[in-house]
């Protein structure tokens, strides 16, 4: 993964408190050789139905957010078990920050450790992103130097662990 200073990209929102790491990729997609890439299972039962069918109206496979390299949510996000695997799933996706109010230690360990950014964000500037999402923006900016997200007229401050 290429470091970055600043990342510009489509930015998706998944409004959901409390995304586990069993949640990002379920454990019998493990199995699966790490160089097959494990983005097509991430989010997977939430993404889709026990037939396989895609669940109508989630967000990362709306046509606007095709691509979408930042994702906001809410606290919690990458709670559970030490599953690497799970930002696996994220940087395969093609994810390159996920903005939130809290993530689960371990994960954070190792999204930095793997290259995607966990930025954290507080709970009201993370419901703020949220609702510009949710209203049709689209396109958000990370900058890493000055650890701001701008997404439209918002421009709001993140912390990372240094």
């Amino acid at each position: 993964m290429r470091p970055f200073t600043i990342h510009e990209g489509v930015a998706c929102t998944l409004p959901l408190t409390g995304v586990d790491t069993d949640q990002l990729i379920p454990a019998r997609f493990m199995k699966r050789s790490r160089a097959e890439g494990y983005g097509g299972y991430l989010l997977h039962d939430l993404r889709f139905d026990e037939t396989g069918a895609p669940r109508p109206g989630f967000p990362l496979d709306a046509p606007q957010r095709a691509g979408a390299s930042i994702l906001v949510t809410r606290r919690n996000f990458g709670a559970g078990s030490s599953r690497e695997a799970a930002v696996y799933a994220l940087v395969d996706f093609g994810v390159r920050c996920v903005v939130a109010p809290s993530f689960g230690d371990i994960f954070a360990q190792n999204a930095v450790n793997n290259g995607l950014l966990p930025a954290r964000v507080s709970e009201a500037d993370a419901e703020r992103l949220i609702e510009a999402l949710l209203a049709g923006e689209t396109r958000a900016r990370v900058d890493l130097e000055t650890c701001r997200v701008a997404l439209g007229a918002l421009d709001v401050a993140f912390a990372i662990d240094p």
